[in-house]
């Protein structure tokens, strides 16, 4: 079947994975072009002032003191305009007294505020400096101030224009920014190509799940999830195969259940028909009344099938979730005694009971109980009838568990009481096998066991058949008290009716 149209208006997980990485690798390269511009222009305004700082010492090697004591700027006119050449920058500088006279250079260049203290510079003595922006003539400009301490003291200033300085900032982040744009296409097409690749079996396991046929659900092909880069595609094909599996499994119990139906109730449909054609052709009224009890007969098997059958159906369903309370046992085995009495009678069979004088609490469901209990009456007042015919309920505790046994002095079992290999369930577990005594009385379906096996097993208990002291079988069932986590058969008892 053609694929279902996508989703209108929804992006792809790879493009909503790609926008992601993508926005983020952007954040990441204006933030690294941020922090270029701020440490670049650190860096180059320390540089450039380091240099104009080695000028301002340079230019007070120039100043002399006189014989009058009076100091002035030893500088011929030529080497005042070389001090003053740049091929980029406008270059100004002064020298000021102590008294502030000025000793040479530009009067428009006054000199900028000095910290307090003294800092030893490299042109030997003491001195101060500090770098300030100023203005002149209508000029911004770069001023250091360098006080050379006296005797007598003066004041040298240089100051330069700045647009050297932002031409090489520019530079730095020009090449810094098309470096990092470079990286990050490359770095944003290594991670698409990733994030393709990686989701490709996603895309891959998405397709084979849209061209499937509604009744395919065998597992997944292993190079779906073989070839997954990523553990999480891996565990989603091992989860689609777990949910294939779970419906194969729904579906084989509803087409098992629908199968059983039709097949024993073809039986017991096909002798009604019988029997009501034959009353129908016969003008006896005894002939009728025999007819239409064998018909009810028929019925109430039919309809204990149809039960048995939607018992273990409720059973099979039950394994999804089953809240397991606490159940008085001993009251509940009681109430249901009680209920089979009056059948038990008029069979003429010895229904007694031991231990209900002690109460007992277990951890199950009070329906699953006497679903349980209820089949292992039937059945033994069916097949485990001896002579006198005798059933009795046996009720004990043997912590983790309580047992629940239903003894009778029938013929016994004929096979099947335990399983065999791993795997293997036992004949008398299967649905619909019966041994010997059931097949020549012709009662039930072989399903009451079945039934039982899966009650028990849906709380957490055990259930295994035994032969009688004496003669007979005895249906033993074990469930967990209340408050205790049974791991294991207790010690020195049968193996369980199914072995799993």
């Amino acid at each position: 079947m053609p694929p279902e149209p996508r989703a209108a208006g929804k992006p792809a997980l790879r493009q909503r994975i790609g926008r992601h990485v993508l926005l983020s690798l952007l954040l990441i390269w204006a933030l690294g072009s941020a922090v270029v511009l701020v440490v670049g222009s650190h860096f180059v305004a320390e540089a450039f002032d380091r240099a104009l700082l080695d000028d301002a010492h340079a230019l007070a090697l120039h100043v002399r003191g006189g014989p009058d004591g009076l100091l002035h700027l030893d500088l011929t006119p030529r080497e005042a305009d070389l001090l003053r050449f740049d091929q980029h920058e406008s270059v100004r500088f002064a020298v000021w007294s102590d008294t502030g006279a000025l000793l040479g250079g530009d009067e428009a260049l006054a000199a900028g505020p000095l910290p307090g203290g003294t800092s030893h510079g490299i042109a030997g003595g003491d001195h101060r400096y500090r770098f300030s922006d100023t203005v002149v003539d209508g000029r911004e400009m770069r001023r250091t101030t360098l006080r050379i301490e006296g005797p007598p003291a003066y004041t040298v200033v240089m100051a330069e224009t700045t647009s050297q300085r932002a031409q090489l900032l520019g530079r730095l982040l020009l090449f810094s920014v098309l470096a990092q744009l470079w990286l990050l296409v490359v770095l944003g097409s290594w991670l698409l190509r990733g994030i393709e690749r990686d989701l490709r079996p996603l895309a891959d396991l998405q397709d084979a799940m849209a061209r499937r046929d509604a009744a395919d659900l065998q597992p997944l092909p292993g190079a779906l999830t073989a070839g997954a880069r990523t553990r999480d595609v891996q565990r989603l094909g091992e989860a689609l195969d777990g949910l294939l599996a779970r419906v194969r499994r729904g579906l084989q119990a509803q087409r098992e259940f629908a199968g059983n139906v039709a097949h024993e109730l073809r039986t017991p449909l096909a002798g009604i028909r019988a029997q009501a054609t034959n009353a129908l052709a016969q003008d006896d009224p005894a002939v009728w009344r025999s007819e239409l009890q064998g018909i009810a007969d028929a019925e109430q098997r039919a309809s204990r099938t149809v039960d048995q059958l939607l018992a273990l159906a409720r059973a099979a369903e039950g394994e999804i979730a089953l809240p397991l309370q606490t159940v008085a046992l001993d009251a509940l085995v009681r109430r249901v005694l009680l209920r089979y009495l009056p059948r038990a009678d008029a069979l003429g069979v010895d229904l007694g009971a031991e231990g209900l004088d002690a109460p007992i609490a277990v951890r199950g469901d009070a329906g699953l109980i006497e679903g349980l209990l209820n089949n292992l009456l039937d059945n033994a007042l069916r097949y485990g009838r001896g002579e006198p015919p005798r059933i009795t309920v046996i009720l004990e505790r043997a912590a983790p568990w309580a047992v629940l046994r239903v003894a009778d002095n029938g013929p016994g079992m004929d096979g099947g009481l335990e399983g065999g290999s791993d795997g293997e369930v036992a004949p008398l577990a299967r649905r619909w096998a019966q041994g010997e005594q059931g097949q020549r009385l012709g009662q039930g379906a072989g399903l009451g066991l079945a039934i039982v096996t899966r009650y028990a097993e849906l709380m957490k208990g055990r259930v295994w058949m035994e032969e009688s002291p004496g003669g007979g079988a005895t249906a033993c069932v074990h469930l967990p008290l209340t408050g205790m986590e049974p791991g294991q058969n207790p010690p020195g008892i049968r193996p369980p009716l199914v072995t799993r």
